[in-house]
């Protein structure tokens, strides 16, 4: 893409790693599970519309698999009108991108202005213990570098640790998947599906603040360099944070 003429310095356009899970299967469902894609595409949009260069990553590179509920085109129509998603998905170049996602270790956050985690049903799975999501995570917020994460991404905010050994949101107000949005996602297939709650276990946390807004509606905190976004609907705001974070 060429140089946007509203961009202060196109010679060094704002970078930003997203980070999406890998594959994996529910313990719970026995489902295959990943990211979802309107937490991928709607935050690539917004930062492509404003010459951002964006690379996106996963722990262990290579080819990514959404939930397929999220994709516009799966027969269950739950995402049918997400256009930004099916455009993204009807590009060669872009669906390359999750095709042949980076691996993570291969990869240097310094190069980065910041770091996105698009959340899923994976991620609950994959990010929740995983070393290589929390020092990614601590190391970019004790750096203060800015850090997104979004849905059930943010379940690793409840155990990342800063290098003095606090939580990363000690001391912050942040958000995630709701307990409301559970209730309806549960009652939605006729099962519990994940294995914890991310607002339940944020609750028992000294020290923070976890808020939420109303069920699947829009909602993004900023709280110095660390940004969160509730849901699935929340990643284009939590993306708008992060640019009003690093301008243009």
């Amino acid at each position: 893409m060429s140089a946007r003429v509203d961009v202060l310095n196109p010679q060094r356009p704002k970078r930003v790693l997203m980070v999406a899970s890998n594959p994996a299967v529910s313990r719970q469902t026995g489902w295959p599970i990943g990211f979802w894609w309107a937490e991928l595409t709607h935050p690539y949009w917004e930062f492509v519309e404003r010459g951002y260069q964006v690379d996106i990553a996963s722990l262990d590179g290579g080819a990514l698999s959404a939930d397929p509920w999220s994709d516009p085109r799966d027969d269950s129509a739950y995402s049918d009108e997400d256009l930004i998603s099916l455009g993204f998905l009807s590009s060669p170049k872009h669906a390359a991108l999750v095709e042949n996602s980076l691996a993570l270790d291969a990869v240097n956050p310094d190069d980065y202005d910041a770091v996105f985690l698009v959340g899923g049903q994976a991620p609950m799975y994959t990010f929740i213990d995983e070393p290589r999501i929390h020092d990614l995570v601590s190391s970019r917020v004790a750096a203060d570098r800015v850090v997104a994460v979004v849905c059930h991404a943010t379940c690793v905010l409840l155990k990342a640790t800063l290098p003095d050994g606090r939580l990363v949101v000690d001391g912050r107000t942040w958000t995630g998947f709701a307990n409301a949005e559970e209730d309806f996602a549960d009652e939605f297939v006729g099962q519990t599906i994940q294995p914890f709650r991310i607002e339940d276990e944020a609750r028992k946390l000294d020290g923070t603040n976890f808020i939420v807004a109303g069920r699947f509606v829009p909602h993004a905190v900023r709280d110095g360099n660390l940004i969160t976004g509730q849901q699935q609907y929340s990643g284009a705001a939590a993306a708008r944070l992060v640019i009003e974070a690093l301008g243009v």
